[in-house]
């Protein structure tokens, strides 16, 4: 059985502060396991995201999500995510709740991708 290195995807263990992307526009998070929309992001980085979720989540838990993001060409690319629930607090709105994760593990491809829309949608300094 191929170990996760072998199938192209990186663990990722960096935790410095990441450029982080506000994302201005409504991407939909959905959870790979049951299928159910958990959320939408409220920012994202290469190394993590913060989720506005509308669903109760697990703290310390490990999920598998599901975001899209432009592809460069007028479409969408599903971006797939191993991760890290690191901390969730209420939000001031009822039945929601802030929640941040730290990205576990992530396709090489979809890795890079990420860090191109990030790059290309931070406004420069």
């Amino acid at each position: 059985r191929p170990n996760l290195q072998q199938r192209g995807i990186r663990m990722i263990t960096n935790t410095r502060r990441a450029p982080r992307l506000q994302v201005p526009e409504l991407v939909q998070v959905r959870d790979q396991m049951t299928g159910t929309q958990i959320g939408r992001l409220g920012n994202v980085s290469d190394t993590g995201m913060l989720l506005i979720t509308s669903v109760p989540m697990q703290e310390d838990a490990l999920y598998q999500l599901q975001f899209p993001i432009p592809d460069g060409r007028g479409g969408h690319l599903q971006i797939d995510v191993g991760v890290h629930l690191l901390w969730c607090e209420p939000t001031h709105a009822p039945e929601q709740s802030w929640a941040g994760f730290r990205f576990l593990t992530l396709d090489k491809t979809h890795r890079e991708r990420l860090a191109r829309w990030i790059e290309g949608s931070i406004p420069a300094a």
